[in-house]
């Protein structure tokens, strides 16, 4: 623009001169005004033009002009063409921004100062049943309809953070949120939530697990110490004494089981997963189960007590030539747990069958009983920890309530699972199934 102005100047300027020399003044200022007059209209039209070009939707078309006026043209192109990249990086670096926050395993809500959705992410759509499109601009409260969070939201202050159900939850399982609301902005609100689930579950097992050991403890520690009491107050016989002294080491017995199960249990799951080095024999591996089984299936016989005979019918299928890589003491403990367990809950008479099978994936241990059966509602926790079915039969057979989750955790921990079938009144099976790496046939 100043070399513009410079050059109608000076342009004006040799122009009336040059008419005074050959004239008068009053021409050379007229011939002068001329070239002004000239020179406006040329800026006039310069200056129309490239408001006609500035007014057009997109500016980086080519300039059909040269000069003063196409440099300026230039010089807002390049401005044009650096707020372009400064908008794409900063909507790029949003882009990041909102995938990280869709990636996160927590809910992200955001609301407006009115509590209206302005944003939220997956996994809030998840926790709380909402739809980031339908949803969009409405009142979070009228969505979630949840008496807690209605309370919590009305809230003055939001410092802690308050437990709910989430929209997931149902019959069969339930969904635990923790959900909290932060303020920024100007009015607007942060709703984090997060799936605490596992968390509520791991501390519900905690107590039972406490409970039920405290319980199981206290039983025979309670009986210890009436028979000890009875035997400290009341004189008796030799033959009552040795009858309260078995007893009270049946009840020992039993704790020293429980606690061998509890180390048991402590050490499968604080232990690395067992390698493939060491060579386990099957054969010899299920000749020790059958003579546990044998041992526990017996009874007291004859005048002497001294001849033991098994109550069950036990049918163990020939074991085949094979190797298990793995932890023998684990194995055997997982296999004698389900044979025990089904001693312990056949009727005397009943049949028990163990077998081994091969199958394209690996291989199969099987135990079928004739007992009771268990109802469909107990399989999905047979494995739990003191859980049991019927507790006081429990008790009667002795056993521990911890014998299947030995040996879920085993067999997981050599690559394979438990599998459960039982029907009431016609028995059960457990199966124990291994991968086909930790089979190897046995060298002569």
């Amino acid at each position: 623009m100043l070399v513009t102005l410079l050059e109608l100047f000076f342009s004006t300027l040799v122009v009336a001169l040059s008419v005074w020399w050959w004239t008068d003044w009053p021409q050379a200022a007229a011939a002068a005004s001329l070239v002004a007059l000239a020179y406006a209209v040329r800026l006039i039209w310069k200056t129309t033009r490239i408001e006609r070009w500035l007014s057009q939707p997109d500016l980086h078309t080519p300039l059909p002009w040269s000069g003063v006026w196409s440099e300026i043209a230039h010089r807002i192109q390049r401005l044009l063409r650096q707020r372009e990249k400064q908008a794409e990086a900063a909507e790029q670096r949003l882009q990041y921004f909102l995938q990280a926050i869709q990636a996160s395993p927590n809910g992200v809500t955001l609301l407006d100062a009115q509590g209206r959705i302005e944003w939220c992410n997956a996994t809030a759509c998840n926790h709380l049943g909402l739809d980031a499109n339908r949803d969009l601009m409405q009142h979070i409260v009228h969505l979630v309809r949840d008496p807690v969070f209605a309370k919590y939201f009305a809230m003055a202050e939001h410092e802690a953070e308050v437990v709910m159900d989430g929209r997931a939850s149902s019959a069969a399982q339930s969904l635990k949120l923790s959900v909290q609301l932060h303020a920024y902005g100007e009015g607007q609100q942060l709703l984090l939530s997060r799936d605490i689930t596992s968390v509520t579950l791991a501390d519900a097992m905690r107590r039972d697990f406490v409970a039920n050991v405290s319980h199981e403890i206290r039983t025979p520690l309670t009986v210890l110490s009436g028979f000890v009491e009875t035997l400290q107050a009341i004189p008796l016989d030799t033959n009552e004494q040795q009858r309260y002294l078995h007893l009270m080491a049946v009840q020992a017995d039993r704790m020293q089981s429980l606690v061998a199960d509890l180390l048991t249990l402590s050490q499968l799951e604080g232990s690395l997963p067992p390698g493939l080095y060491e060579k386990v024999n099957l054969p010899d591996l299920m000749r020790h189960v059958a003579a546990d089984a044998a041992a526990l299936s017996s009874v007291l016989s004859g005048s002497d007590g001294d001849e033991r005979q098994p109550v069950h019918a036990l049918v163990f299928g020939p074991a085949p030539p094979w190797a298990l890589l793995g932890v023998r003491s684990e194995l055997l403990s997982a296999m004698s747990n389900l044979v025990s367990n089904a001693v312990r809950y056949t009727p005397a008479g009943g049949q028990i069958r163990v077998a081994w099978s091969r199958t394209p994936d690996g291989a199969t241990f099987s135990v079928t009983d004739t007992g009771p059966g268990i109802a469909a509602e107990h399989l999905p926790r047979l494995s739990e920890r003191f859980y049991r079915v019927d507790r006081s039969r429990s008790r009667e057979t002795g056993g521990t309530g911890l014998g299947l989750a030995i040996a879920k955790h085993v067999v997981q921990r050599h690559g394979g699972e438990l599998r459960i079938q039982s029907q009431v009144g016609k028995g059960s099976t457990f199966q124990l199934t291994f991968p086909a790496s930790r089979i190897e046939a046995l060298t002569a």
